[in-house]
């Protein structure tokens, strides 16, 4: 999908921006000369996942934005808080939030420790919260402003919930956000919506969770960042509420052939269905 020129000038606080999905939202918008701030905890190389805030921002200042990086946990309203003030010093204000900050574990009940619980509610639904209430004041301000959030749509089988009770709660809720936000500031003019792969997207956490083979059955993060952008570049006070997929988006857009985002084209007809997507979906054989 080409880019329109649409967000340049305009200001995204991406949450996990580093690398991955969020990563290549914000390449995907600085390519039309956007400001992005890049809020995530890596600051120092991480021995087993790559990227840095700063490398981040390196790559997002070559493909023409301006970058702002700042050292944020999601889970610390201080350090949240600061990264706002920061942004709106540095801009003038903020214009998208992107909520893509993650924590994942497929476990069970009797294998979810409760460490591992806390930091995915924490990070997960009420870390999409905070930053959502700490943007809001200024997003407000803004004259085209968008909330969206990369969580699942609600989908209440209980097979999605059954294998991973403590992921599927941190998960749902960020969508909770979507759904009680969206209609909170419908009349404000707020669009607040979420984003969500049919297929599974190949990230760091893809290769943790299946190793290097999680990379053949699955897509770039590309396909995310160009929904993302179709997204937020429309009208905020048309559409708000929604739980869009990303090759439903594309579709819309006139984006028909896919195959360009498989991590490997000859596999683009074996594309592994992401979490909460049912496999009966209509598009799901595209």
């Amino acid at each position: 999908m080409k880019n329109t020129g649409k967000l340049k000038g305009k200001t995204l606080f991406i949450t996990g921006a580093s690398r991955g999905i969020g990563k290549a939202i914000a390449l995907k918008a600085a390519r039309d000369g956007a400001n992005i701030v890049i809020a995530a905890k890596t600051a120092d190389p991480h021995p087993k996942l790559p990227g840095t805030i700063y490398t981040a921002a390196e790559e997002i200042e070559r493909a023409g934005g301006k970058a702002l990086p700042c050292i944020v946990d999601v889970r610390d309203e201080r350090q949240v808080q600061q990264a706002v003030e920061a942004a709106v010093a540095k801009f003038g204000g903020i214009d998208i939030l992107i909520n893509n900050a993650s924590a994942i574990s497929k476990t069970s009940t009797l294998k979810t420790d409760m460490k591992r619980y806390d930091l995915m509610q924490n990070v997960n639904t009420r870390g999409s919260f905070l930053v959502s209430k700490a943007c809001l004041p200024y997003l407000l301000k803004s004259d085209n402003p968008h909330i969206l959030n990369m969580a699942p749509p609600l989908n209440l089988s209980p097979r999605w919930v059954a294998h991973h009770v403590a992921y599927t709660i941190s998960k749902y809720g960020m969508s909770m956000c979507v759904l009680g936000m969206s209609e909170e500031f419908r009349d404000r003019g707020v669009a607040v919506n979420a984003l969500w792969p049919r297929f599974k997207v190949h990230t760091a956490a893809i290769d943790m969770l299946f190793g290097p083979e999680g990379e053949l059955l699955a897509r770039k993060a590309e396909i995310m960042a160009d929904a993302a952008y179709a997204i937020i570049c429309r009208d905020s006070t048309a559409f708000t509420g929604n739980f869009f997929i990303d090759e439903e988006v594309l579709l819309n857009e006139g984006v028909t052939d896919l195959s360009k985002y498989a991590c490997h084209p000859e596999n683009k007809h074996k594309l592994s269905l992401a979490l909460f997507i049912e496999d009966g979906h209509p598009l799901a054989k595209l």
